[in-house]
């Protein structure tokens, strides 16, 4: 009786182990090479999201690259990437062409100029106007410091405009009712290279995606470069319930609230030629879309809001 049972116990591993074999190849290690590029905007992010994705799933192999927007949207609808990084509205001639767009962030284009700048007591307080931006940038009425605040003098004024297409140059201009060709200034490509000339130019001025401006460890402004605040009110002053400029946390908050005036905040996506069919692809959006936002306010970004979070889900489906 006792080998009868020993025999039956042996017969039912032996029918079970194909269906256990099975169960482990249904369940295989995602795989597979995910390559991302363009916006300087959200190059961190996406940098950041692809450490963590990585350590889910070892075995896909993530690139990804800056260049700015107008080469993320284009390399997205050539199929040169996977996913093209957008920091600005898509255009509708690009959803003509296939692009597919998911939001995954907010964050803003601020005003910087440098913390040596000769006037930057008065600056502070008063605050930059649109109207006083626009005689900046657009018509170049503006050409020193003393007319900003409007004194007597001619300490020059130097302006830094960004020499690629991208998302943050478009949304500047948007916020003065202009298109990015029709700002003035010497041209420098990309965000690292605008931050960089602006930290050894006290004359300077220009505009920065949040995430070139402030460390986002500290949450303070990186050295040489401060945010010239914005006077939303245009009374000629920054009054306390525009002053959100001192850390990261609190210009989130104000991104958030809607004190922070959009544009020149803005959402940020992903595009795709098309809807994404690759698995590594889909399930790193679904990953950006899920445990992926925890990282958004660590690295000075704003998280979207769950209903927009699910609808985008949905449109992975």
């Amino acid at each position: 009786m006792k080998n009868k049972n020993i025999y039956i116990l042996l017969s039912v591993i032996a029918l079970t182990l194909p269906f256990k074999a099975q169960a482990l190849s249904n369940s295989k290690e995602l795989e597979g090479e995910i390559s991302l590029s363009g916006a300087f905007a959200l190059y961190p992010l996406a940098v950041k999201w692809a450490d963590e994705f990585k350590k889910l799933h070892p075995k896909v192999k993530i690139d990804v690259s800056a260049g700015g927007a107008g080469k993320g949207i284009t390399d997205a609808l050539s199929k040169v990437v996977d996913l093209g990084m957008v920091s600005r509205e898509i255009h509708p001639e690009e959803l003509k062409k296939g692009a597919f767009a998911i939001a995954v962030a907010k964050d803003a284009v601020i005003p910087t100029i440098n913390a040596k700048n000769p006037k930057i007591k008065e600056l502070l307080q008063k605050g930059l106007s649109q109207a006083v931006a626009k005689k900046i940038f657009v018509t170049a009425e503006f050409t020193t410091w003393n007319k900003v605040v409007g004194v007597s003098g001619s300490i020059p004024l130097h302006v830094y405009n960004r020499s690629d297409a991208c998302g943050a140059g478009e949304t500047w201009g948007a916020f003065l009712g202009k298109k990015q060709e029709d700002l003035k200034g010497t041209g420098v490509f990309g965000d690292p290279g605008v931050a960089s000339a602006i930290q050894k130019d006290p004359l300077a001025i220009g505009y920065n995606n949040i995430s070139y401006v402030y460390d986002s460890k500290t949450k303070r402004t990186n050295p040489g470069i401060i945010p010239f605040p914005i006077d939303v009110n245009n009374n000629g002053k920054i009054d306390p319930d525009e002053r959100f400029y001192d850390n990261l946390n609190l210009l989130i908050r104000a991104i958030a609230s809607g004190k922070y005036p959009s544009p020149p905040a803005r959402e940020l996506y992903l595009v795709s030629n098309g809807k994404p069919t690759k698995p590594a692809v889909l399930e790193f959006l679904k990953f950006v879309l899920s445990k992926g936002q925890a990282f958004n306010n660590e690295l000075g970004f704003i998280g979207l809001n769950n209903q927009k979070l699910s609808a985008n889900l949905e449109k992975l489906k």
